[in-house]
């Protein structure tokens, strides 16, 4: 599914793990060591910790551990951590802080289980120290540990609580990305620093990160009677990574609503009563307690899965500043009129109907060290037009904006949105000009989208341009729709198609109408701009599609009306006659190739 982690990375852990058996020693990490520069920034005081090793070794097979052998425990570990598209392989020693012989972050109920300490310990490693991952971001978490691509909700803004079939939709697309594997978690926003880790009256507590650990439909009632009735009720099982302190509502762990649900079904939930930090909540509770869900989807592309497999576009690409408007790659957001299009443009294709695509952009990390403390990330989002469908070259002008992500100081930004077929381009920018990074980009679609950057402004000179000749203008055409054309008593099966020197651009069949829209349009290069650009008419039929009318639009540079309503014409070349129905043009044309 995700690209295989560096062979040399692996080798490296690897060759450390045998240097230390063969000399005997346990594995001391030089580039992460057990002192106070690993654990916070400079000038943090804090108390004093010791390291220790734990005194029990994991059974885990990927380490190779084998009880029978202590002599094969070298005090070393190695995880993998999804960065910047691509895994990256973390080494560590295995001695953890502690205070009081006590350890003082990450530990398990277990006193004999220390996984989750040694993951925290690279995961802090990989951040710059142990202080960088207070108050971190969960999007950025999920995506680091999984591969996948982190998606934001607000459940506040969205009206989930009140709109029954939002919160339906809502509610299955959590099921799917559970059921497939992902991560899912839940908070509630803390809006001042007295609020965080505040407990609500209903046991929840403020800004932290509630696992979802189950999400199912529960059958309601006993016996045949809740096999017949089929009442069901939407309900999510969540942890408070605390442990502890749970919610005390309705379907709490002691609630009289339990009653309703049949033993049977109460174990196969895996319903306990204890202070575990684990609880149940039904998903319209969810929705009016909390203030943000996080679903992170592990995208399958694997063609051997009974699952929907997406198509992946992975491009990188960089902000930078340069004094050429024409070379400049960091203009800022949309606000920012006079240099947003100096950014950098991706195009993709949807080849259906109607295609669900996921776009996913990520900046690289910015790392946190003890010297210079947490590393800050871009604000940074991206917003996708439908332009036309022969794009070959950058936006200049602004077009129809199909859809646009949130702006946000976050690692990663993502979006969902179904679009229609045609050619996109996604302009990702940082909130204000003049900031340069690197950055990710990641497009899923059904189908191959042949994403693709946008380098050049205009098309290229050769040394065939003076035989051949250059293009002397540039024409946009968007035929926006026909109307009274001739059609069978269902309606026409129309289709258009724009031509011009040998270019031409086709839409998709409007069904059963007479009145079609085709909102489709068409850029053309002109090296002739004395030849007319032709605008035909088709009926799609089963044997051979039938010609219903023609138009010829002279498209000058100094033609100011730009809305144009034509009659059909037919083909004949002296003496054309109209034919039943007129078709919607809008026209621009410029002499300066980056006008559009």
């Amino acid at each position: 599914m995700f690209s295989c982690v560096k062979p040399y990375e692996d080798q490296h852990y690897s060759a450390l793990k045998r240097a230390c058996l063969r000399r005997k020693v346990l594995f001391e990490d030089p580039n992460f060591p057990a002192t106070d520069d690993s654990l916070y920034y400079k000038g943090t005081p804090g108390p004093t910790v010791r390291w220790k090793r734990p005194k029990v070794i994991p059974d885990w097979k990927e380490q190779e551990w084998d009880p029978e052998k202590p002599n094969a425990y070298a005090g070393i570990f190695h995880f993998h951590f999804w960065r910047f598209g691509e895994w990256v392989d973390v080494v560590i020693d295995d001695r953890l802080p502690t205070v009081n012989n006590q350890l003082i972050y990450c530990h398990s109920s277990s006193r004999n289980e220390f996984w989750c300490a040694l993951v925290e310990k690279a995961y802090a490693k990989l951040a710059g120290c142990y202080q960088a991952l207070d108050g971190g971001n969960t999007a950025d978490a999920l995506v680091d540990f999984t591969g996948g691509v982190s998606e934001p909700i607000d459940l506040t803004e969205g009206g989930f609580a009140n709109d029954e079939a939002k919160r339906n939709q809502l509610f299955e697309r959590v099921l799917k990305v559970h059921s497939r594997g992902g991560l899912i978690s839940a908070s509630i926003k803390a809006v001042t620093a007295a609020d965080m880790e505040a407990r609500l009256a209903c046991g929840l507590v403020k800004g932290h990160a509630y696992a979802i650990t189950e999400v199912r439909k529960v059958r309601l009632g006993h016996g045949l009677l809740a096999f017949f009735k089929s009442e069901k009720l939407d309900m999510i099982r969540l942890r408070n990574p605390w442990g502890e302190r749970e919610w005390n509502g309705p379907w709490s762990d002691t609630s009289e609503e339990w009653q309703k649900v049949s033993k049977s079904e109460r174990e196969k939930m895996g319903v306990t009563v204890q202070d575990d930090g684990e609880f149940w909540m039904t998903f319209e509770d969810v929705c009016r307690y909390f203030t943000d869900i996080i679903k992170c989807r592990l995208i399958n592309t694997s063609y051997l899965s009974v699952h929907k497999t997406w198509e992946e576009a992975r491009l990188r690409g960089a902000w930078t500043r340069h004094e050429d408007p024409q070379k400049n790659r960091s203009g800022g957001c949309v606000n920012h009129k006079d240099t947003f299009f100096q950014n950098p443009q991706y195009i993709f294709d949807v080849k259906k109907p109607e295609d669900e695509v996921l776009i996913c952009i990520q900046q690289r990390p910015k790392q946190s060290t003890r010297r210079d403390g947490k590393g800050e990330n871009l604000a940074i989002g991206f917003d996708i037009y439908k332009v036309e469908e022969n794009r070959r070259y950058r936006m200049h002008g602004v077009q129809h904006r199909a859809a646009s992500s949130i702006y946000i100081n976050s690692r990663s930004v993502f979006l969902r949105t179904d679009q229609p077929e045609g050619r996109f381009v996604i302009i990702p920018t940082t909130f204000e000009p003049g900031h340069t990074g690197e950055f990710l980009l990641r497009v899923f679609t059904d189908v191959p989208s042949n994403c693709q950057e946008l380098c050049l402004d205009e098309p290229p000179r050769s040394c065939w341009s003076s035989l051949c000749g250059y293009p002397q203008q540039v024409t946009q055409v968007h035929v926006l729709g026909a109307a009274g054309l001739k059609d069978s008593s269902t309606g026409a099966n129309s289709y258009v198609i724009i031509k011009c020197e040998g270019d031409k651009v086709r839409s998709a069949v409007q069904k059963g109408t007479s009145t079609p829209e085709y909102d489709v349009k068409g850029i053309f290069y002109r090296k002739k701009p004395g030849q007319p650009i032709t605008v035909q008419i088709w009926n799609h039929r089963v044997l051979k599609d039938e010609f219903l009318g023609q138009v010829h639009l002279k498209a000058d540079a100094d033609d100011l009306q730009a809305l144009h309503t034509l009659h059909l014409r037919d083909r004949n070349s002296r003496q054309p006659s109209d034919l039943p129905g007129t078709v919607a043009v809008r026209v621009f044309s410029s002499v300066s190739l980056t006008a559009v």
